[in-house]
């Protein structure tokens, strides 16, 4: 091969080796994502979190209902606020890996 198709080819490597399907659990701020979280307990409290009931299973899931009850707010929550929250949320109480 020639050199830049070489450089190339590195470039795609390096670009899918970032493309996973398995989100990293430390992408958002727990501090802040406390923060964040006080809205949502004008409609529970944190209760429903450690309930052996709970509907939240896995990480992936928690992120899922997260962004869902991040868009009922006005402004709707922003990407690195449902980041924020699941970090708050995991790390108090979820404690996924």
């Amino acid at each position: 091969m020639k050199r830049p198709t070489l450089v190339l080819l590195a470039g795609v490597v390096a670009l899918l080796a970032g493309c996973t399907d398995t989100p990293s659990v430390n992408k958002g701020d727990p501090l802040r994502g406390e923060t964040v979280h006080k809205v949502c307990l004008d409609c529970h409290g944190t209760e429903l979190y450690a309930s052996p009931q709970r509907k939240i299973k896995t990480l992936k899931s928690l992120r899922s209902e997260v962004a869902r009850w991040g868009d009922y707010y006005s402004p709707a929550f922003t990407a690195q606020d449902d980041e924020d929250v699941v970090a708050y949320l995991n790390s108090a109480f979820y404690k996924f890996r």
